[in-house]
């Protein structure tokens, strides 16, 4: 499918050729949206223009100059001293980064729809038992809600230590892990970035991983 003339060339090669892929011009265009989102975050971040940021991702799997992976970007030819993390949903970006991160340090941030892990058989294979457990006590009403906030943490830790999905979920614990926290407005996450106060749409939850 051919991409609009409007999609910036500033997105890299390995993203523009992804978002060529997309069958679905709304998938496409959210991937496109999400993507200059986080360029111009990232921007604002090092208060510099977001047309001076290269795309650098880099899979912790296939290696460096991916279309997919940990974010990152080049600022004058290195590495702009950033850490970033970013995760989309029902039309909503969520990101999150760190100026001059200590070496080392990561993180992952993910939100999460919550009608979509709301189905039979998702708790079998996505929570491990004590995370079943734990939901066995929460009001009917609740219960939806909390299963996502499960994943949203399992989605954001894994994203934090570069294992992804290739990590079996059902063998992750989340509800006591240290740098793990949910989010219910994103001013929580203002000491580490630049969004502003505000209440997170309905329907969605979201999660933050630090370490």
């Amino acid at each position: 499918m051919p991409l609009p003339d409007d999609i910036p060339e500033a997105l890299g090669e390995p993203a523009y050729q992804r978002a060529s892929r997309f069958a679905n011009p709304a998938d496409r265009d959210g991937f496109v949206a999400g993507r200059i989102s986080l360029q111009e975050f990232a921007g604002s971040l090092l208060d510099v223009e977001p047309t001076r940021l290269v795309p650098a991702y880099d899979c912790p799997q296939c290696g460096p100059g991916r279309d997919h992976g940990r974010p990152g970007f080049t600022l004058d030819g290195g590495p702009a001293p950033l850490a970033l993390s970013a995760s989309r949903a029902s039309g909503w970006v969520l990101l999150a980064g760190v100026v001059h991160p200590p070496e080392g340090l990561r993180l992952g941030v993910d939100l999460e729809t919550v009608a979509r892990v709301d189905f039979d058989g998702f708790d079998n294979v996505a929570l491990t038992e004590n995370e079943q457990r734990y939901l066995l006590t929460v009001p009917d009403v609740q219960r939806a809600v909390e299963r996502a906030r499960l994943w949203a943490r399992k989605e954001a830790w894994l994203k934090m230590t570069g294992e992804g999905l290739r990590h079996n979920p059902a063998e992750v614990d989340v509800q006591d892990l240290a740098g793990l926290s949910d989010l219910d407005g994103l001013s929580e996450l203002n000491s580490l970035s630049d969004l502003g106060g505000a209440d997170l749409p309905g329907g969605l939850v979201a999660a933050f991983a630090l370490g």
